[in-house]
């Protein structure tokens, strides 16, 4: 097998290859079908998804954006409340916070396992505090056990942002859970890239709590319980027919695929642990590790030109991510300046990521590897 010349982040095209058959199969029967809008492939996709989460409500919705926003609307969170979440991550899991009118209270992050910090969670909580929002980084969870026993001390909402780290399996007491059911409400987006993705947008809330599920199945669709009649004002977050039947194909695969990432995690370690100018991710202790990516803490290294030079050579590799949410301009405020989260500031300095994805042949990882060990 020959290098290709260009080695993307993730492989989506060999992994649909691998699996065509059922791909194509699954939305021919949409289209055979024309059941479009919240079609059976939908209706099966929820049940096959609750089966594997071990959870007794999933709510199929738009995309994970969304599924935040709907989790946030049917907890009643009021304008002016705030809602702890963390500085390092993507946006999405803070701008809903600020468009609903609540506060978002940004804090840094654990130094290695780049999950939100739990001292930090616990000196930010105000009487206005009503949530915390963990956002599982990268494919391993945050601490839920202590943030959960937080929680209940303070009476405190708890959201897992579980995108990237769905099928993660969690040590929560001494009992095996699943990303996403160990909160109040857990989200998810299945974003072409995640490690469950469709093609397209799409996204699920999970929670075990039946009050809670009605709530948000009555906000994800037009705040209605009966069509036409209208209790709540709500959104219209469907996820479509066609993307269900392409989850469909791919989630009896997902534990396959999570190992598939573990070993090209394990052969990455192999390689770049101990080097003295990097860093390799931590292994948290109570969760294991689906990899959505693979993330390397750069030392004494020129990172810009570290990436030129694999670009040359047709490897990809990421920032995840370049700028802090609290250095963000949407999120601009007094209240917070450089300097304020050390360790968020110095991983966005810092942290670079590499190719990692189901399909990944040993050819193609030596010669990222090789090129990395020549080139930093």
């Amino acid at each position: 097998m020959s290098i290709p010349s260009k080695i993307p982040m993730v492989d989506l095209r060999s992994q649909y290859l691998k699996i065509k058959n059922e791909i194509d199969a699954g939305i021919n029967e949409v289209l055979d079908t024309t059941a479009f809008i919240n079609g059976p492939a939908v209706k099966k996709f929820q049940a096959a998804l609750e089966n594997y989460l071990n959870v007794k409500h999933v709510i199929p919705c738009a995309n994970g954006t969304d599924a935040l926003q709907i989790a946030m609307m049917a907890l009643g969170l009021k304008p002016g409340d705030e809602v702890i979440t963390a500085s390092f991550t993507y946006v999405a899991t803070a701008e809903v916070i600020g468009l609903l009118g609540l506060t978002p209270v940004l804090v840094d992050v654990n130094p290695s396992t780049f999950n939100i910090d739990v001292e930090a969670v616990e000196k930010h909580i105000t009487p206005k505090t009503k949530a915390i929002v963990p956002v599982h980084l990268f494919g391993q969870c945050a601490d839920m056990n202590r943030l959960m026993a937080l929680a209940e001390q303070h009476n405190l909402f708890v959201i897992e942002d579980t995108a990237q780290a769905l099928g993660a399996n969690y040590n929560f007491n001494g009992t095996s859970r699943k990303a996403g059911t160990i909160a109040h409400i857990g989200s998810t987006s299945f974003f072409p890239s995640k490690n469950l993705g469709c093609y397209g947008d799409g996204g699920a809330l999970m929670t075990n709590d039946d009050e809670l599920a009605a709530k948000m199945r009555m906000i994800a669709h037009h705040g209605q319980r009966i069509q036409y009649y209208h209790d709540v004002l709500g959104v219209n977050s469907r996820l479509d027919t066609i993307q269900a039947a392409v989850l469909n194909a791919k989630l009896p695969h997902l534990d396959n695929y999570a190992a598939a990432r573990n070993k090209v995690a394990d052969k990455y370690d192999q390689a770049f642990g101990g080097h003295p100018k990097m860093k390799i991710p931590v292994r948290a202790e109570n969760s294991n590790h689906v990899f959505h990516q693979y993330t390397l803490v750069l030392q004494d290294v020129n990172r810009t030109v570290l990436r030129e030079k694999l670009a040359e050579k047709g490897i990809a590799s990421m920032i995840y991510y370049p700028v802090p949410l609290h250095m963000q301009k949407a999120f601009g405020s007094e209240r917070y300046k450089p300097g304020d989260f050390p360790v968020t500031e110095a991983l966005c300095a810092s942290v670079l990521s590499l190719p990692i994805h189901t399909e990944m042949t040993e050819e193609v990882q030596d010669y990222i590897i090789t090129n990395v060990l020549e080139l930093i």
